[in-house]
């Protein structure tokens, strides 16, 4: 096996493993860090600098970088990174300073910017301090896209919301909310050198096939929309009987703002297992402690709809009419006519509850899943409202098809997943609206890479060529003998919990918020439960003399000096076999006895214990920052980005 190239970047920025994971890169030790030294100012312009959003993000991130967590395999949870990053948001002091101060110098070029989401901000925040003239353009009377009309209250202050959405619209951007963009050629009429387009994903999927889908159209709602008219107050009330459609975070936000709305009995109804459903465990558990129960494996077949048809008086005034009612989208019996147990125009009707068919998973030999029915009779779950929250899809009305923007078979357009660039060079797409729905983190970073192509662009450069690599080091932290720069002692403590309000007081009110954070006592303790990934054990083999020391103090046993082989062999060789081949095995060579020093870094624990015990200094303990490149020069605080236009891309 080849020996590792300690010097290529991406090498220990995979073995940051929540910080590979982050779409945006946040360097997530390094804030953890800063918390548990209770620099909490410091912490949040870390987290500004990367993600835009701290308060947003650490209340409503999708957390992708929890699963990576190296302590989630230590220990069945990881370090409560996201929460982590709330700590810092609520303690930090006084930060407008530390970020970038306007007026800036304009430099002639102006950007248009459709959509005011988390996508469409990170570039106005990115590309104002380089003097764009910048121009938002948002149908709501606020910025903020999504992250305002989808995530509800009681997960996101909206003060929370409006304070991070101001440090951008203060840097002087141009705002034109309460406007709809009919046409993109009409702004592309205009004298903007770019425009970005971050409207999101907003049309929710619907199912207009099912039976009983029209005739109960009064008590069907699509759930985004349901939930923006929630967030914007134009509808304050619900049945008492609710059902939910769909398994992702949508429909865990949707039931559990039905409960606040005066929702008694709602229960979210899926169609896959409950352990594939797309919504995150903490959303599925955040519901379910609010008394919803979540209904796996049940296909919807109908909604039914009770008519009720007046029958003519047959006894004159004394007799009170009589009524039928009839289940519409149910099988009918005998020899009736189908049709007429879906509708009859002649009456009236309500939506009183669902059909539903009962399936099981089947996996094929490639793992492909199937739900196959059960044969088991179908159920009926009654309902005075449902809510349809079984996806989202992309909606370009006011995109003409002859404005050099090309669009796929799926009516998505095509876009350059590196540049953001689309097929027409002075139009850009990132967030949900490049690629299809995903989280505010991911659209942080597709806003993120859009201003680095759109100041290329405006400066005349390529793309792709000129793109900046991130800014990386590499710093010992070797102060003494036996004296670092950073606390190296494995904590023990299970993860900590996020304290909540009393449902009582949660249930009562759609704005009041669920979870109460930690304080920055239990912001310590958890921050404590970090493993430091990203001071790494960096090895230097002409001065090992081969003692084996390392190797016998290595809690985890991951060190093994062995013969050379191919990754294949060596990973069965090592003196724990290496069975992850995600993770990477570091190999040094250059021994004298000819051998190599393997060690996997799959169960490294970074404890510093085999640089403490080297009597030669052959292993150091060496702190890696990686910090993404943004566009042009900007400074937040003590960190400062690379000025494009002083340097040669």
């Amino acid at each position: 096996m080849k020996p590792t190239d300690i010097k290529d970047p991406e090498y220990f920025h995979k073995v940051v493993d929540c910080q590979y994971a982050c779409p945006a890169h946040t360097p997530v030790p390094e804030y953890i860090r800063l918390i548990a030294e209770g620099k909490y100012t410091e912490a949040y312009m870390i987290n500004w600098d990367s993600n835009v959003f701290p308060g947003v993000l650490g209340r409503t991130c999708d957390r992708p970088c929890e699963p990576a967590c190296r302590r989630g395999r230590l220990e069945q949870e990881p370090v409560a990174i996201c929460r982590l990053k709330r700590v810092a948001a609520d303690n930090k002091g006084e930060v407008k300073s530390l970020m970038p101060q306007g007026p800036f110098a304009p430099n002639g070029k102006k950007v248009a910017l459709i959509g005011a989401g988390p996508a469409s901000l990170t570039v106005a925040r990115d590309l104002a301090p380089l003097g764009y003239e910048l121009h938002l353009y948002d149908e709501q009377k606020k910025g903020g896209g999504f992250m305002r009309s989808q995530i509800p209250a009681f997960r996101l202050p909206e003060t929370v919301l409006d304070e991070e959405i101001d440090y951008i619209l203060d840097l002087g951007i141009h705002t034109h909310f309460n406007y709809y963009v009919e046409s993109l050629k009409g702004v592309l009429e205009k004298d903007y050198d770019a425009v970005f387009v971050g409207t999101g994903a907003p049309r929710g999927r619907d199912l207009p096939d099912l039976p009983g889908r029209q005739e109960g159209a009064a008590n069907i709602h699509i759930g985004i929309n349901w939930l923006g008219s929630v967030a914007f107050e134009h509808t304050d009330k619900i049945g008492k009987r609710v059902i939910v459609l769909g398994g992702g975070n949508t429909a865990m936000d949707c039931c559990r703002t039905a409960r606040r709305l005066g929702g008694e009995d709602v229960k979210v109804i899926v169609r896959s297992p409950f352990a594939t459903m797309k919504a995150s465990p903490w959303e599925k558990e955040d519901a379910q402690h609010e008394d919803i129960p979540i209904v796996d494996n049940h296909v919807p077949k109908s909604f039914v709809i009770e008519y009720e048809e007046d029958e003519p008086q047959r006894r004159g005034d004394a007799e009170t009419q009589k009524a039928e009612t009839r289940p519409v989208g149910s099988v009918p019996s005998g020899n009736e006519n189908p049709q007429s147990a879906i509708r009859n125009p002649q009456s009236k009707g309500r939506l009183v509850g669902m059909t539903f068919e009962k399936v099981e998973a089947k996996y094929d030999e490639n793992g492909k899943r199937s739900l196959v029915p059960t044969g088991e009779p179908d159920v009926f779950y009654p309902a005075d409202d449902v809510l349809i929250a079984v996806g989202q899809e992309n909606s370009f009305p006011w995109i003409e098809r002859d404005c050099g923007v090309e669009f796929d078979k799926w009516e998505m357009p095509i876009v350059d997943k590196t540049t953001f660039q689309s097929t027409n060079p002075k139009v850009f797409f990132g967030g949900d609206a490049a690629f299809g729905p995903e989280n505010v983190i991911t659209a942080v970073a597709h806003g993120h890479q859009a201003a680095v192509s759109i100041d290329l662009l405006c400066n005349g450069k390529n793309l792709l060529t000129n793109r900046l690599h991130p800014m990386v080091n590499l710093v010992s932290q070797k102060m003494g003998i036996h004296e670092w720069a950073y606390d190296s002692e494995v904590e023990n403590d299970q993860r900590y919990v996020v304290p909540q309000n009393p449902k009582s007081l949660t249930l009562s009110d759609r704005k009041q918020e669920v979870e109460i954070g930690f304080d920055p006592l239990a912001g310590y303790a958890e921050a404590q439960r970090c493993l430091n990934c990203d001071v790494e054990t960096v090895f230097t083999a002409p001065k090992c003399i081969e003692c084996d020391a390392c190797v016998d103090i290595c809690p985890t046993s991951c060190i093994t000096f062995t013969a050379n082989a191919d990754e294949s062999e060596l990973r069965q060789n090592l003196k724990v076999p290496a069975l992850n081949p995600t993770q990477d095995i570091y190999v040094a060579d250059g021994l004298k006895t000819g051998r190599i020093m393997a060690k996997d870094e799959d169960v490294c624990l970074h404890c510093g214990l085999c640089a403490e015990r080297c009597p030669t200094a052959a292993w150091d303990m060496q702190k890696f920052f990686y910090n993404v490149t943004k566009a042009g020069e900007v400074k937040y605080g003590n960190f400062v980005q690379i000025e494009s236009q002083n340097r040669e891309r």
